[in-house]
């Protein structure tokens, strides 16, 4: 089966009559893209900057972003929040996530032993997420908005694959750790975001710090804690998908991992 990354140029490519059934686009840049008379049944799309930029999804002529977004917040209540402007908006918007994330918990707990370890499809198992969750909270906390030198957990999960500039990936743990250590982690990372929202002034809102992934661009510290609700909801989808899967008896890989 033929192969593409990073260092392969599509961009302006047509395909005409190509069969691309059952094809997998990872982290894949389709911005623009123009298909027609495609058969999309049975597809399966993740974007979750669908509706960020204000840019438009056209499915057969119907901007579908505005329904996706909807439907979303419908399914998550409390996600459409996560714009709040204003301490107190924002610590009620923390909240929400908190409150999803322990249902969560409690669901994967009532799972068969090792069921937090279980890949689905090749995609980082529940306790992965949660340790992407640990990494997420240092860098856009601990690092963009309170500056920490060092700001990163050892079992942070970053994904080298492509976030490699920013870090230094000789702090993270090289061996899985156990699954009541990264819970531990997690817990302590949800109490920065929650201590920091309980004494953040509006002004302190305002102040401009450097975007972590491009140093040369201003963020404010209110976009900072936006993408951290962004990182909570998004990685509650896609753990809550795969944890419906490994239910239903999916197949997958598990990683070794202490328990």
């Amino acid at each position: 089966m033929e192969t593409f990354d990073h260092t392969d140029d599509l961009q302006g490519a047509t395909f005409t009559a190509t069969n691309l059934r059952g094809a997998r686009f990872i982290r894949a840049d389709l911005s623009g893209a123009v298909m027609r008379g495609v058969d999309l049944l049975g597809a399966d799309i993740d974007a979750p900057w669908l509706a960020e930029d204000g840019s438009a999804l056209l499915i057969n002529g119907v901007d579908v972003a505005p329904l996706v977004e909807a439907e979303l917040n419908r399914r998550f209540p409390g996600r459409a929040e996560r714009r709040a402007a204003d301490p107190g908006g924002l610590r009620h918007a923390w909240a929400r996530p908190e409150e999803a994330w322990e249902q969560a918990l409690e669901r994967a707990a009532g799972l068969p032993t090792g069921a937090v370890e279980v890949q689905v499809d090749g995609e980082w198992s529940f306790s992965q997420t949660l340790r992407h969750l640990v990494m997420a909270t240092d860098t856009w906390l601990r690092k963009a908005i309170l500056k920490i030198e060092q700001p990163y957990h050892p079992l942070g999960q970053p994904n080298v694959e492509f976030e490699t500039d920013g870090y230094d990936l000789s702090v993270f743990a090289t061996e899985p750790p156990r699954y009541q250590d990264v819970l531990a982690a997690r817990q302590d990372r949800q109490k920065m975001v929650r201590d920091f929202l309980a004494a953040v002034t509006p002004d302190e809102l305002n102040k401009e710090r450097r975007n972590p992934w491009a140093p040369d661009h201003a963020v404010t510290v209110r976009s900072c804690l936006h993408t951290i609700l962004n990182e909570e909801w998004d990685h509650l989808r896609y753990a809550l998908r795969d944890l419906d899967a490994v239910e239903r008896g999916a197949r997958g890989t598990r990683t070794e991992s202490g328990t």
